[in-house]
């Protein structure tokens, strides 16, 4: 299977079948999703809506597979080696899962093209799989099966091994998302970092809000403003100018009686005081007027 031999003509014609839904004569290309989870699920949205070619998915149970590709409508495999032959394999997996499986998805069809979706895991991944075209797809977004994502304005990170497959993975992108931006492994690393911290552990201290509040007999339906205020806040505001709270007053009172109530929760308590310290070491050595 000479995939890439005919590559060029194929781009156009994934270019007109996305544009204009049309094959001009060609085939649209074939794509295998490897995994089966949230982000398989909210891409294979963005990708049917789109007319881009699914053609079969492969996860480890058949349960999730089989559940994926019903909508997406196509088949499924539960083995690698079972998966068909493609022009383009996306990998959607846990990092350590894809580490340890690269090589045997390469093996698949090495002439292909290979994208994974991580963060962290650095595109050489695939050269080290024994790929010869590779790269990253990278949408920056928390994924849930249960809520759809709006992926018009999604920051959608890109990174190939040439200048050739770089020109596949950006049409593949535009096509899904205007806010497209391309970026090395290392600063792809560090924009993950930088959303954990704005999404995975914001989420965390929503969780404690809520179990606090319970404790009372509260609803936490009640910090939904505030938590839409505070969003809304940064999108005008640096984030050290819209910091607020008895941390940032230095109102040792009030965080005195927060101690106190804390006190129940050791390691709420400890992650209360690192907090505050940070928030008051923040302001005195930012720009906040």
């Amino acid at each position: 299977m000479e995939i890439f031999s005919a590559l060029a003509a194929r781009r156009r014609s994934m270019r007109q079948f996305t544009d204009e839904k049309l094959t001009g004569g060609y085939e649209p290309l074939s794509i295998v999703f490897v995994g089966a989870g949230s982000v398989a699920t909210s891409m294979a949205d963005i990708f049917i809506e789109k007319g881009l070619r699914i053609t079969c998915v492969y996860s480890r149970t058949a349960e999730s597979a089989g559940v994926l590709a019903n909508k997406i409508g196509c088949s499924y495999v539960t083995e690698l080696e079972s998966m068909p032959k493609a022009d383009i394999y996306i990998a959607m997996l846990k990092d350590d899962v894809l580490l340890s499986l690269a090589s045997r998805i390469v093996a698949v069809c090495p002439d292909a093209f290979f994208l994974h979706t991580s963060g962290c895991v650095p595109m050489s991944v695939w050269k080290d799989a024994g790929a010869v075209h590779y790269g990253v797809l990278y949408p920056m977004q928390t994924f849930s099966r249960l809520k759809k994502v709006k992926w018009s304005n999604l920051p959608v990170f890109t990174e190939a091994s040439s200048d050739e497959d770089m020109e596949t993975l950006t049409t593949i992108a535009n096509t899904i998302s205007d806010n497209v931006h391309p970026l090395s492994s290392e600063l792809r690393c560090r924009m993950h970092l930088a959303a954990v911290f704005v999404t995975n552990f914001t989420n965390r201290m929503y969780g404690i809000s809520e179990e606090l509040l319970n404790e009372a007999g509260l609803s936490f339906h009640l910090m939904l403003p505030m938590i839409l205020e505070t969003a809304a806040k940064v999108i005008k505001l640096n984030p050290v100018k819209a910091q607020s709270g008895p941390a940032a007053r230095g109102d040792e009172r009030v965080m005195n009686v927060h101690r106190e109530l804390l006190k129940s929760h050791p390691e709420w308590l400890e992650m209360y005081n690192l907090i505050s310290a940070d928030i008051r070491n923040a302001l005195e050595n930012g720009d906040r007027v």
